[in-house]
């Protein structure tokens, strides 16, 4: 299933999700946050990303995209539940 678009203009975006788990969103949000504030490696990726010509808003889209992937590493998998 192709995700909708949510694009305006010159921009071409897709909506990965409209829902989801609200309570991990922001806790995503939390971890980007203090992750651009304190981390250095972060920092020189917001440095270099903010250079190319993109703006916070995206930044912070792409840093949560990259820490629910890091995150989603060291969950439990296997476990069936029922």
């Amino acid at each position: 299933m192709r995700a909708p678009p949510a694009s305006a203009g010159r921009i071409n975006r897709h909506r990965l999700h409209r829902g989801g788990n609200r309570a991990a969103n922001n806790a995503l949000h939390i971890i980007v946050l203090v992750r651009m504030q304190y981390d250095q490696l972060t920092q020189e990726y917001a440095a270099r990303r903010t250079a190319e010509g993109m703006v916070k808003k995206d930044i912070v889209r792409c840093l949560k995209r990259f820490v629910a992937r890091e995150v989603y590493r060291h969950l439990p998998h296997g476990i069936q539940t029922h």
